[in-house]
């Protein structure tokens, strides 16, 4: 079946963490320290099972989201490993401060999937390219010039920055009002000219079919059970008739081999005109 038209967005917003940075492997290399301190036989040091502990905090770290969302990202990320820590029967003043300091600044260097920096080059040749973000500004900016490789963005909207959180619809209506107003970028389903990319169902896809914002799925494995992990639960937010995506793939990559395609196919038919 073809996919729907492409070439007519002259903006594309992303995601970055789960979309753009591996956040899963971030994390879970990041708790390994705070994992030591638990007995060998506890459940989160079970192997066979690594995201485990990774969703105890991702919980904590969504309920400060909610309840504190001025509160920024690097903060975010201490606090909830010591709410991790109190959940696990431990001080939290036990937790080295070197620990503390890796789990607040691993968004700057946590690595990007390997398709996407060539994938956004590519993509930056046809669209302005803008972050959406839940992460600070330092991370954000550390990340930008190092796991993503430098690519140039034109602009980068931060939780920071906004005071509050995605899924709230506040951070949509920021970034709504920030590309008309910056780009010139219509927005909204009625001619919008601003396409969403995320891998997030519930962070991104959820309130974009809210706020009428056509969006492209990055799903990295998450439209299989066995991929669902932080990305939200596909076949329940389907059956609920919560999500409004038009466009699937599996990575950035798959996703600018398609941009390509249908704007070289778009160029020869000018041609022949």
């Amino acid at each position: 079946m073809p996919q729907p038209d492409l070439t007519s967005f002259k903006a594309l917003s992303f995601d970055c963490y789960g979309t753009l940075i591996d956040w899963t492997t971030g994390q879970v290399s990041d708790l390994a320290p705070f994992l030591d301190l638990l007995p060998s036989d506890h459940p989160w040091r079970d192997p066979a099972n690594p995201l485990l502990p990774v969703k105890h905090f991702y919980a904590h770290s969504e309920h400060l989201s909610a309840t504190q969302p001025t509160l920024p990202y690097n903060s975010n990320l201490a606090e909830s490993l010591r709410l991790l820590a109190a959940e696990a029967g431990i001080d939290p003043s036990q937790i080295p401060p070197q620990t503390l300091e890796q789990i607040s600044t691993g968004p700057g260097r946590w690595p990007a999937f390997p398709d996407t920096v060539d994938g956004l080059r590519r993509l930056g040749r046809y669209y302005k390219l803008i972050i959406l973000s839940n992460v600070d500004e330092a991370n954000i900016a550390r990340a930008i010039a190092g796991p993503l490789g430098g690519t140039p963005f034109d602009a980068v909207y931060t939780a920071e920055r906004i005071g509050s959180y995605k899924p709230s619809l506040r951070n949509f209506e920021y970034l709504f009002d920030s590309v008309q107003r910056d780009f010139g970028v219509k927005t909204g389903n009625n001619g919008g000219e601003l396409l969403h990319v995320a891998r997030s169902l519930p962070a991104d896809h959820v309130p974009a079919k809210e706020i009428g914002l056509r969006s492209v799925w990055i799903a990295r494995g998450g439209d299989k059970p066995e991929g669902y992990d932080l990305g939200g639960d596909y076949e329940k937010l389907k059956a609920e008739g919560k999500l409004g995506f038009e466009w699937v793939f599996q990575t950035i990559g798959e996703f600018a081999d398609e941009v390509e395609r249908q704007f070289a196919e778009k160029e020869r038919a000018a041609a022949k005109e």
